[in-house]
């Protein structure tokens, strides 16, 4: 999710992260893609972003984590693809304070994509219908259609088929992510025998609600068996969120972070101290609306 807060011709935006709580995927698809099944729920952490009006031309500034500030951002490809679409003239002027880790399976790139395609028609004054946002999101990258609402989502197709869900979730999250960036294109190569093992999802799933009596079940990532195999460290951080009082713990995406739930505060913040020494973290509240 993301928030807007215009003041005069600047917009302040909010990107937030998502994890996933299960995946599974089902196979290969002709056109190169993979069929998922996921449910993506947002936690608290986000990266900020100011937008400004330019008259052709598109810039972008950057502060925190390092990334690219030119043409391979996907804000910029937002730009791009969007102005191309309607018609439009106007460019953007990016600041893009980046917190949410690259390559650690959150879909930070993807959530500010969504959010300066949401932020763009109020910025040029240019009215866009949300099947036109859509349509170009999907163009970005498989998820970006996700981060263009507010809820979570049971997810299918290559992520792109979406069952906007409310879910409560009343756990803290604590989210650790190791200095080890994962290329998604890495991952998905590395999955021959593995696709469409494991259990399917849709269960989970019944097309209006849903529910959290089956999360042991749900907790499986179909990525974690190549992704511990070649990075052990992080299946380590799995290891010691479980014995650290999580209830739950799993890789997100194809990683590198994996996040616990827990019931109880305490031990949530204990396990917070003891992984930010060496580690970038952030802890989720139980039933967590992302605000402006």
């Amino acid at each position: 999710m993301f928030g807007i807060l215009i003041v005069s011709f600047t917009m302040h935006l909010r990107a937030y992260a998502k994890i996933n709580i299960g995946l599974r995927v089902l196979g290969k698809r002709k056109d190169g893609f993979h069929d998922i099944e996921t449910l993506f729920h947002r936690i608290d952490l986000f990266d900020e972003l100011t937008l400004e009006p330019a008259d052709d031309s598109i810039s972008m500034t950057g502060a925190g984590l390092p990334i690219p500030l030119d043409e391979e951002n996907l804000c910029w490809k937002a730009i791009e693809l969007l102005r191309t679409e309607v018609g439009a003239t106007l460019g953007a002027a990016v600041h893009l304070d980046k917190r949410i880790p690259v390559g650690a399976g959150l879909g930070g790139g993807s959530s500010d994509a969504a959010a300066v395609l949401t932020a763009l028609p109020s910025l040029w004054h240019r009215p866009v219908d949300a099947s036109t946002l859509a349509d170009v999101a999907l163009r970005i990258g498989s998820d970006v259609p996700f981060f263009l609402h507010n809820r979570s989502a049971f997810a299918q197709g290559r992520g792109e088929q979406l069952n906007f869900v409310n879910l409560p979730l009343p756990y803290w999250i604590l989210l650790i992510t190791p200095n080890i960036h994962i290329s998604t294109k890495w991952a998905y190569s590395q999955l021959t025998g593995i696709i469409g093992s494991g259990r399917r999802l849709k269960a989970f799933y019944d097309g209006a609600t849903c529910t959290l009596a089956p999360l042991p079940a749900l907790m499986e990532n179909d990525f974690e068996t190549v992704v511990f195999a070649a990075y052990p460290e992080i299946a380590v951080l799995k290891r010691d969120l479980l014995s650290g009082g999580a209830a739950f713990a799993l890789l997100s995406g194809s990683g590198s972070s994996v996040f616990g739930l827990f019931e109880k505060e305490e031990a949530a913040r204990l396990a917070e101290e003891r992984f930010r020494k060496k580690y970038l973290v952030s802890l989720t509240q139980p039933n967590f609306i992302p605000a402006l």
